[in-house]
């Protein structure tokens, strides 16, 4: 069991591993042994609750496939192990970032002080370039 939350676990079972040649150099060990980890994880069919489920299905992530399933590759390590295990955790991290909520952010009005202040910059600005032009000699 994984834990998601105090009172959200994830069962083990709901994800599925596959070991695959990792990419990139490496020698002669990179080509002869299966060490990366692919971790694929059906939201649909999984444990978590509707309201995890809905929020993961309505990310724009590229991990997750248009069929609900979040595929994470982890190629990092040199033993299958570690990289099982940072696939996990990258799946909990995942599921976890649905769960915060953002502070919904309140409009304000710049004050008139600062808007008169602003103008005033603005007309300065504007008679310094007006200065730069061509003399009358006339």
């Amino acid at each position: 069991m994984l834990k998601i939350s105090n009172n959200v676990t994830l069962d083990e079972n709901d994800v599925e591993f596959s070991a695959v040649r990792a990419q990139g150099s490496g020698g002669q060990k990179v080509n002869k042994t299966s060490v990366a980890m692919h971790l694929r994880f059906d939201i649909e069919a999984s444990s978590l609750p509707e309201f995890y489920k809905e929020r993961l299905l309505a990310l724009k992530d590229k991990r997750i496939t248009k069929e609900g399933v979040i595929v994470i590759k982890a190629q990092q390590h040199r033993s299958q192990e570690q990289n099982r295990d940072e696939a996990l955790e990258r799946l909990v991290e995942l599921i976890k970032s649905v769960n915060v909520v953002e502070k919904k952010r309140v409009a304000t009005k710049p004050t008139k002080g600062s808007q008169k202040r602003r103008l005033k910059s603005k007309k300065e600005h504007g008679e310094k370039k007006k200065l730069r032009g061509k003399v009358d000699t006339e």
